[in-house]
């Protein structure tokens, strides 16, 4: 936001601010959250704390902002329960969304910095990766919980451990009791914690990078929550139509176990078979191209195969009382141009579940691209030049709320019967 702009909305950052700040226990703490936010929203191209201090006038006090992202000692998960309450309110959330970005690094003196694969870069490279959690409904999304990955190489004990980095945890302040998790399990953790604050939505969405995991999906269905998630083409699984048959018994040693008699597919494997003639057309949303749209823009548009399916593997079968394997929903993509499908993902909602609505779900997730875009690009996620594990936090938390506010902004002022993106 420019200076002017800043300046007009001035007001109402502040009652913002003081809302999702309340649990601040010094009102310093209030005002320097307050600062720091409208500095991540004030235009420039850094959004760390010393270019923050230069564009700030009077209250540009370096010192001030760095000891109070870097230093004080608050707990960012108190903000974001606060900001989870406020956002639950606004969004009406139909899905809780996670994913994970990538912190690009030069050096490795940062917490948990280590040589690994994200998204970000397309590779494995110097970086932290964090794993967030949205709040999610088809006009707007928001950011209101964060984890940071700690690889194995920084985790004592692991036969990964690099003794140098596993030295560095108590100058990063590393907590003696966090270890290595894999993210599909910090996401879980983060569902707990948000329904510790009285937040929760019936639908969890995530891409392959968590579907592939049976323990993740297990999990979530532990906790209730229905899923649509990406996996990839390698899944395997049984028809919905398969039984296990028990074979004919010899009089003679153990009886024989019911099992399906024929080995699972993997599940391009399944929607190949089912052809293309399977696919339907499905719009699924307005995109961003000019078009005859209702807002004025193209519809977004492609073929979709279903099928019912029994994903297989030990995990699942060890989760599953008897032989029957459980059946869900798979969805793949296959749009008229190609030869093959070319997305595909399991949902255990109902069996009546419309086509239409397991696409919208599905797509859903673009939000959360979105919202990386808007907190890296425009208000300095990627920015934070401090090593610690309590200022990456305090930091990612803080881009949230400027972020929510923006959300916020642009939902007040989007005219009524359109859905700002």
């Amino acid at each position: 936001m420019t200076p002017d702009e800043i300046a007009a909305v001035r007001g109402e950052l502040e009652d913002f601010a003081g809302e999702v700040f309340e649990p601040f226990a010094r009102n310093d703490q209030r005002r320097w959250g307050q600062v720091y936010v409208r500095g991540l929203l004030t235009d420039g191209k850094r959004k760390s704390v010393e270019p923050m201090a230069a564009r700030l006038g009077e209250d540009g006090n370096r010192q001030a902002l760095a000891h109070f992202v870097t230093t004080s000692p608050w707990d960012p998960s108190h903000i974001r329960a606060r900001l989870a309450w406020k956002m639950e309110a606004v969004i009406r959330p139909t899905a809780v969304v996670f994913d994970d970005t990538g912190f690009l690094k030069d050096g490795d003196a940062s917490a948990c910095v280590s040589r690994q694969y994200t998204g970000t870069a397309g590779k494995v490279t110097n970086c932290q990766v964090g794993v967030s959690l949205h709040l999610t409904s088809h006009h707007a999304s928001s950011a209101v919980n964060w984890r940071l990955f700690l690889p194995e190489t920084w985790a004592a004990g692991s036969p990964k451990a690099d003794p140098n980095k596993v030295a560095r945890r108590t100058a990063c302040g590393i907590p003696d009791d966090i270890g290595h998790a894999q993210k599909w399990q910090l996401a879980l953790d983060m569902v707990d914690e948000t329904r510790s604050w009285g937040i929760d939505a019936p639908l969890a969405i995530a891409d392959a990078g968590y579907g592939d995991a049976a323990a993740f999906r297990l999990g979530l269905a532990a906790r209730g929550l229905n899923y649509v998630v990406g996996i990839s083409t390698t899944l395997s699984a049984q028809p919905g139509e398969a039984v296990p048959v028990t074979g004919d018994y010899s009089g003679t040693g153990r009886p024989p176990v019911a099992k399906y008699p024929d080995k699972p597919q993997s599940v391009k494997q399944l929607v190949i078979a089912a052809g293309r003639k399977a696919a339907k057309p499905v719009q699924w949303r307005e995109g961003s191209r000019p078009g005859t749209g209702r807002s004025g823009f193209k519809r977004m548009y492609s073929r979709f195969v279903t099928l019912r399916i029994r994903p297989a593997g030990r995990e699942i079968a060890r989760a599953t009382d008897g032989p029957v394997l459980p059946e869900c929903w798979l969805l793949a993509e296959w749009p008229a141009t190609e030869d093959e499908p070319v997305q595909f993902w399991l949902s255990d909602l109902p069996a009546d579940t419309p086509l239409t609505t397991l696409v919208r779900l599905a797509k859903l997730r673009w939000r959360i691209e979105h919202d990386y875009r808007e907190m890296k690009q425009a208000l300095g996620l990627a920015h934070f030049e401090g090593r610690t594990w309590n200022g990456w936090h305090h930091h990612v938390t803080l881009v949230s709320v400027a972020h929510a506010f923006c959300t916020l902004q642009r939902l007040t002022r989007a005219p009524k019967g359109t859905a700002p993106a």
